[in-house]
């Protein structure tokens, strides 16, 4: 069985939505106190409700929420004004959208660390993964490589050092078979599978818990989720607003307790 124990989560189907929640009148207008940030579902649009409604009020601050089930749509809605900021993605995989999109979005700050975790509902442990067991990667770069390095840190293959594809692997002494599958459909691999390395967003509303888990990311991992926003926006009282509450002690009680210690609030 995993180390970690937690309860299951409630999940709101993956749709767009917008949430509103009236601030405090501080401003000229209403614009000069609202946001419009995109978010994935969980834990990331989650934690802006609670956010909004419970903190965000007396900061003067209204926040709508516009909710997204995938990770292309967000940054271009940024990028085109659609939303303010975003909070869904790591920062490598925004240097990764900005390089192939020719944009220069900007990481205002980490918030949080929901660690990427191989899966299995056939073995209780890494070793007892058969030689020749299927396993299922994430096939977006950013995420693929953040799966390889896992595996690798656990010394289940060797990778070069910038491995990007099942390509970039350089040993596989068990000979596991890989499978790069996209992201939304990660948890249904497990019923093929003999394992899957599935991200938190999808991993939480698929009811994965964590006795599933067999190999999770550690405090070191790089992969902390990041508030995003526009250049022009990046030292908007609004954003440093957000940024101040998302990473506040309150949000960190807050993420702790909903997820049971599996979401890490950044520090």
């Amino acid at each position: 069985m995993s180390r970690f124990t937690r309860p299951t989560i409630g999940f709101a189907a993956a749709a767009a939505l917008s949430l509103t929640l009236a601030g405090c009148a501080g401003g000229e207008g209403d614009d000069e106190n609202t946001l419009s940030v995109g978010a994935t579902a969980m834990p990331a649009a989650e934690l802006l409700r609670f956010v909004a409604d419970e903190l965000a009020p007396d900061a003067g601050l209204t926040i709508n929420i516009q909710e997204y089930s995938d990770y292309n749509t967000p940054n271009p809605a940024l990028s085109d004004g659609t939303n303010d900021a975003n909070l869904f993605q790591h920062e490598p995989f925004l240097l990764m959208y900005n390089d192939n999109a020719d944009d220069d979005l900007t990481a205002v700050g980490p918030v949080y660390l929901p660690p990427l975790a191989l899966y299995s509902q056939t073995v209780d442990s890494i070793d007892d993964l058969p030689d020749g067991a299927s396993i299922a990667l994430p096939n977006d770069p950013s995420n693929e490589s953040r799966a390889l390095l896992l595996l690798a840190d656990a010394g289940l293959i060797e990778v070069n050092d910038n491995p990007s594809t099942v390509s970039d692997i350089t040993a596989n002494p068990r000979n596991f078979r890989f499978d790069e599958v996209e992201a939304a459909s990660l948890p249904q691999a497990l019923q093929e599978k003999d394992a899957s390395i599935v991200n938190f967003s999808f991993a939480a509303p698929a009811g994965l818990s964590s006795e599933l888990q067999i190999l999770t990311e550690g405090l070191d991992s790089r992969y902390f989720n990041v508030l995003a926003t526009r250049a022009e926006l990046a030292d908007d009282p609004r954003i440093e607003t957000l940024y101040e509450l998302l990473t506040s002690e309150e949000a960190a009680a807050w993420l702790e307790e909903a997820y049971d210690g599996l979401v890490i609030p950044a520090e």
